[in-house]
């Protein structure tokens, strides 16, 4: 019997349908993970399986891949570096590697390998053949191409050691809001869960919010007030003291509620427990600023219609990326194409 893209993806909707059951096995392995990292709390990794299996139907999946006409199981292997400071973040690239007929050798993050490990187990369980397709490494060596994902420094190594392969580097990133003052509570709250999901800690939450002039700054405040339960991870509650502590010292300007800190600042990546603010003239002139940052924004959450070419989501859907919502805007699925097609041009 042969592998083929078909039986692979009919692993992913399986799979899809397991996480969606929600077994009692897959219960433990979730508290398990909490436990060795308390970044991934446990409402946090149910967040993101819910998130991923929307992407795991068999109808979505074959659409999605015949859309760019891959045709076979192909003997190249693409090294994976999975990044840790999301539940389970590497899944989508190892979706689309082995969705794109490719072999997957995955370095895994200290931070998250409870997770992976499971779901690539669940995977191979569905199909045997898989078995050939996946390995986890310590190392990665004698790749055809990389996908890695990091930090801003951790880049620079990345572009030393890969650079001369085909590859996807993506650096950090980070996720904006711009409000006109207008907002409902609901909508505020809503903006809480692109702020506060997954404690801030995604290129998809909001680092930063772009206000009108004048805005009344307890409307936002009293919008997110029931997200306070951050607080409770001490991790949390200690970069909030950090950072409180030293504005208090350096007397620099800034919004508490006592468990956000809102400073007034141009740059985009906010500290954890802090959000950088700006204030706009115009949406003219926002769109121009915006315009001139977009390759250091992954989403803009707002409900204006700005003339920008930054993806736009609704307050609240920030962490709801779609199946073809590619990070930094890079087709992952076209990579792989034109790696294939190198690939077998030099053979």
């Amino acid at each position: 019997m042969e592998l083929t893209i078909d039986k692979t993806l009919s692993a992913f909707a399986k799979l899809g349908d397991h996480l969606l059951e929600n077994p009692i096995e897959l219960q433990e392995v979730i508290e398990r993970a909490s436990r060795e990292n308390n970044w991934l709390n446990i409402e946090n990794i149910e967040k993101s399986i819910k998130s991923l299996s929307t992407w795991l139907q068999i109808d979505s999946l074959k659409e999605w891949v015949n859309s760019y006409d891959f045709k076979r199981v192909y003997p190249i292997k693409i090294g994976l570096i999975f990044a840790g400071n999301l539940p389970l973040v590497g899944f989508h690239d190892l979706l689309c590697v082995l969705a794109a007929g490719l072999r997957a050798d995955i370095k895994l993050s200290s931070d998250d390998q409870v997770l992976p490990k499971y779901v690539i187990q669940k995977l191979i369980q569905f199909e045997p053949l898989l078995q050939d397709q996946i390995q986890i490494v310590e190392k990665l060596k004698d790749f055809d191409g990389v996908i890695a994902t990091g930090s801003n420094n951790s880049s620079r190594y990345f572009e030393y050691y890969f650079g001369k392969k085909p590859h996807i580097i993506r650096k950090n990133r980070n996720s904006i809001a711009v409000l006109n003052g207008q907002e409902t509570p609901e909508q505020l709250h809503a903006l809480g869960h692109d702020i506060f999901d997954y404690f801030g800690m995604g290129c998809r939450n909001v680092s930063k919010i772009f206000v009108p002039e004048n805005y009344d700054i307890a409307k936002f405040y009293e919008g997110i007030a029931q997200h306070d339960y951050v607080k409770q991870n001490f991790k949390y509650f200690n970069n909030y003291e950090f950072h409180k502590s030293i504005y208090l010292i350096n007397k620099v300007d800034h919004f508490d509620n006592g468990f956000l800190l809102v400073k007034k600042d141009e740059n985009l990546a906010s500290p954890l427990s802090v959000i950088f603010m700006e204030y706009y003239e115009s949406f003219e002139k926002l769109e121009s600023i915006l315009e001139n940052i977009s390759d250091q924004i992954q989403c803009l959450v707002t409900e204006e219609n700005l003339n920008v070419s930054i993806p736009k989501v609704a307050f609240g859907k920030s962490q709801e990326p779609r199946l073809m919502d590619y990070a930094d805007r890079v087709d992952t699925m076209k990579f792989l194409k034109e790696v294939i097609e190198k690939t077998e041009a030099s053979s």
